[in-house]
């Protein structure tokens, strides 16, 4: 005990959280990550690892409707609700454009052709829209379809320019893209086509639909050669690759053969030229019985993944399942969405895994490393209480279809299976607790308000497939309500019970067979959640939802602490630190950390949004699991308070080194603060020191002469950084600077050889070319505006004038005369200034004061989305006076729209707002 640690803090260390509830899935082409959606998100997640590496999000927050991923990997479109869609950098969670889909209702299907040149949108109002990603504008508008088109997709040879697509009718429908018509329909389904599958040569093509059947085409006729009945509504269907050996699925022969996922849930292989299915997926006995239902089971996707030689699957309840060939052995399994969790508790060797029950019959066990699921069947209704054996490879699990059953993991391959069970309570069992000396019995409470005491058979961890059916060794009626908790003692000689009646209880296990009451807690003044023995004091935790804890003397049964700070109900109590420290977690998704001999709480973690029903700690005391009705699962590990001084010095360095370039930049030593701006590898510190060096006199010369001395590591940086300032228009100049130092006095041989050079300038040239257009727009307008000032002057000229004057051609200092508003003009004041001024309120300085207002609402918005910026621009439009444009820099609405065109278009506004003025200036001239 004197060298004994207490706890001071935790931190996360991994989560669990829902990445998918439904809709599209798409697996990248180099197999290494799987996109899908989870309301106004698309995530991606990390094969290897399981976890969620990448999330895009919509700025309005609106649902995605559907998404496509390009051929390349490179390019991720969405569409959400607003009907707006966006183009992503996906690796870097940024939107490098947006635009209005022409579509007048949400787009429902999406998909890319193989060069990534062209994505082709399936809109609920029946009109299909192809657009050029590259060159930016709608290519294709093909109307025809009847409702909602669900599925869109590119015939594999390009070369062909067809496009497939089904819609409520349930025909399919082939476009020519050269003459933009409706070649063919394609009739054989009776109810939606689902999926498609094109052979290799793209002359076969195999459709599958929930009427039932699948249908062969013969592309080069463009009629059906067979139609194959597979007795299940199908989802998905991949025709199975030629050259490999499949026997074990029972492919036997070189025909074609296809492969289908659906109701049933499970997969088949179907001979084309024949019609026979050759091979049928076998589930496990406890999957079996849940066959039955077969919308828990169903199957919504089938994805084939052929470089690895691997089958994809999706289920109804939102689990993603990767097959291996040619055996069809499960790999891994994601889990997309868990419900509410109910209780979570460590297992395996080393505490690897977790076993959590959710609202829901199956058990989950989670592998924490790769984050891959094995799905546990066998309770038959909502699993409500886990508990695990001391050496962590067996654990019990009860429910409420009234039985208990208990599990064990291979410690070698880390499969899970059911190896006993038992059915005597009379209602739902909600409470469940394992033996800690031995493998020797369980005990479990329920709603009936008995307890049970349950015997394992001897042979249990060496049972086969057989599953051991337990009879309870004795029950008694232990409470007036329902049991909600039950704990055995270290030495499994005492029980403890809590229960709604507000009580807790203690019992004797010491007779044979026999169970005897020792005394009662009174004291809490709501029901008793949750009780729990010290593994080293003789004393007894309980948590109520009176929303305190309470410690109990086993001697007298009386009350020695109380513990408040819960505004709600304590759900969980767990000891830590060898007893002298207790963790609770409550109703209000708050997990506090309590030192016992101070009653004080010593950190209170705000771990999750709803109530936290699970809480485990391990058992070498060094994590704890947390789960939430939030259906988030978190793993947290404990701190020290070295650990916690290293990172508070790492915080004050952060701090010292921020105050110190700040020092630097005001005594004007630019190469020490770029030099330590690049070492905190803060992109925006470096672009901040970068426009400190472009604002002094000689900025050219000092920020060559700055770039040139740093390292080569540190230019390295500076390049990357450049890559990331030049994606904004706000700070491409900055970057354009930079980049004319480094490629004009750095030989191209160094500038390859920095680390993902030739990403940073290939991904520099589309951002530099559309900067480039822009300037180009400015520059075109300014031109405009210069004519135009021009012809008012001679208009306006007096009769003195000769008609074969030249024209003064020379530029103006200033652009344009802007007229300001007098502070409480209202809008429609402008009229009236434009017929009765005269001549003296004109401020040269007008556009100059303005454009420098806009550049600094700029500044102070750093993200504007594009709908904010439309809103604004018809605003602006609106008040310009008798002269209304609505941004004809766009045809139709079918040109995409980024930031920089939203630019464009308010200097658009500016250069119409202030041609009113040539009347003032008439009215000027005439009157000379």
């Amino acid at each position: 005990m004197a060298n004994l640690q207490f706890k001071t803090n935790y931190v996360v260390d991994s989560k669990i959280e829902p990445f998918y509830k439904g809709g599209k899935v798409q697996i990248s082409n180099d197999e290494k990550y799987i996109f899908c959606t989870c309301e106004s998100r698309v995530n991606v997640l990390e094969i290897s690892t399981g976890k969620i590496v990448h999330s895009v999000q919509h700025d309005d927050e609106e649902d995605i409707t559907s998404f496509a991923l390009s051929c390349d990997d490179e390019m991720l479109v969405t569409a959400s609700r607003a009907l707006l869609l966006k183009q992503w950098d996906w690796r870097q969670a940024q939107c490098t454009r947006s635009w209005r889909a022409i579509h007048t209702v949400p787009v429902a299907s999406m998909t890319f052709d193989s060069t990534s040149t062209l994505v082709a949108t399936g809109g609920c109002d029946g009109t299909i829209k192809l657009w050029d990603v590259v060159k930016q504008y709608c290519t294709h508008n093909l109307k025809g379809s009847s409702g909602v088109v669900h599925l869109v997709q590119f015939h594999p040879d390009i070369s062909k320019l067809q496009l497939f697509s089904s819609s409520l009718d349930c025909a399919i429908r082939l476009w020519d893209l050269r003459s933009s018509h409706c070649v063919c329909v394609l009739k054989s389904h009776y109810s939606a086509v689902t999926s498609l599958s094109f052979s290799p040569d793209g002359d076969t093509m195999v459709s599958s639909g929930r009427d039932k059947i699948c249908t062969v085409w013969d592309l080069k006729d463009r009629q059906a050669k067979r139609t194959v009945p597979v007795y299940e509504a199908v989802e998905g269907v991949v025709l199975l690759p030629e050259n490999e050996d499949l026997s074990q699925i029972g492919v036997k022969s070189k025909d074609l053969h296809f492969m289908t996922a659906g109701s049933k849930g499970v997969m088949r292989v179907w001979e084309a030229s024949t019609a026979r299915c050759v091979y049928t997926q076998t589930l496990s006995e406890d999957a079996q019985d849940e066959e039955k239902d077969d919308d828990t089971r169903r199957l919504t996707y089938l994805l084939l993944l052929p470089a690895s030689s691997r089958l994809a699957t999706v289920t109804a309840e939102h689990n993603i399942v990767l097959y291996q060939l040619p055996g069809l052995t499960t790999q891994q399994q994601f889990v997309g969405y868990n419900d509410e969790v109910l209780d979570v508790k460590f297992l395996g060797k080393g505490d690897s895994h977790i076993v959590v029950a959710t609202n829901s019959s199956q058990l989950k066990v989670f592998e924490l490393l790769t984050n891959s699921c094995q799905i546990l069947y066998g309770h038959t209704d909502t699993v409500l209480s886990l508990d695990v054996f001391k050496k962590g490879f067996l654990f019990a699990s009860c429910a409420k279809d009234r039985s208990v059953r208990v599990w064990q993991m291979d410690s070698d391959s880390g499969q899970v299976h059911c190896v006993a069970q038992g059915s005597n309570h009379t209602n739902a069992v909600g409470s469940i607790t394992c033996s800690r000396m031995k493998t020797s019995f369980i005990v479990s409470g329920s709603q009936d308000c008995t307890l049970k005491v349950w015997d394992l058979p001897a042979d249990l961890s060496t049972t086969g497939a057989d599953i051991h059916q337990l009879t309870p060794r004795t029950t008694e009626k232990a409470h007036d309500k329902d049991v909600n908790s039950v704990a055995l003692s270290p030495n499994d000689k005492l029980l403890a019970t809590g229960s709604q009646d507000r009580t807790a209880k203690l019992w004797s296990l010491a007779g044979e067979g026999a169970v005897g009451m020792l005394g009662v807690f009174r004291g809490h003044r709501r029901g008793v959640w949750a009780v729990c023995f010290s593994p080293v004091d003789q004393v007894l935790a309980s948590s109520s939802a009176d929303g305190v804890t309470k410690l109990w003397s086993l001697q007298d049964f009386s009350c020695l602490k109380t513990f408040e700070g819960h505004d709600a109900s304590v759900l969980k109590v767990v000891f830590v630190s060898r007893g002298t420290q207790l963790l609770t977690s409550g109703s209000d998704g708050l997990v506090k950390l309590w030192t016992i001999k101070t009653n004080e709480c010593v950190k209170t973690l705000d771990a999750h949004q709803d109530k936290v029903w699970g809480l485990h700690a391990s058992r070498k005391d060094d994590k704890m699991v947390t789960g939430s009705a939030d259906s988030n699962i978190t793993v947290w590990v404990d701190v020290t308070e070295v650990e916690l001084a290293e990172e508070q010095a790492k915080q004050e360095d952060q701090i010292l080194k921020q105050q110190e370039l700040s020092n630097l930049l005001h005594e004007k030593k630019y190469l020490k603060a770029l030099g330590l701006a690049i070492s905190l590898d803060q992109p925006r510190i470096v672009l901040t020191v970068i426009k400190a060096i472009r604002q002094v006199e000689n900025s050219h010369e000092l920020l060559e002469k700055t770039v040139l001395k740093l390292r080569v590591d540190q230019k390295e940086s500076l390049l990357r950084y450049c890559a990331v300032w030049n994606t904004n228009a706000r700070n491409c100049q900055d970057a354009q600077a930079v980049l004319q130092v480094l490629l004009t006095h750095l030989p191209p041989e160094e500038l390859l050889q920095y680390q993902g050079a030739r990403t940073h300038l290939e991904g520099l040239i589309p951002y530099t070319e559309r900067h480039m257009q822009r300037i180009g727009k400015l520059l075109q307008a300014s031109m405009f505006l210069n004519y135009m000032w021009q012809k008012m002057r001679v208009a306006g000229a007096p009769s003195s004038m000769g008609q074969d004057e030249d024209m003064d051609t020379t530029a103006l200092a200033q652009p344009c005369f802007m007229i300001e508003k007098e502070k409480g003009m209202e809008s429609g004041d402008e009229e009236k200034l434009d017929d009765s001024d005269d001549g003296q309120g004109d401020d040269p300085n007008g556009p100059v004061k303005e454009k420098e207002e806009a550049e600094e609402e700029e500044e102070d918005d750093d993200e504007v989305s594009a709908s904010k910026k439309a809103s604004t621009n018809e605003r602006l439009v609106e008040n310009g006076g008798s002269t209304k444009t609505n941004g004809n820099h766009h045809s139709g609405s079918e040109e995409s729209s980024d930031e920089e065109d939203q630019e464009e278009d308010q200097t658009t506004v500016k250069v119409m707002k202030c041609l009113p003025i040539s009347s003032v200036l008439q009215s000027q001239t005439s009157a000379s």
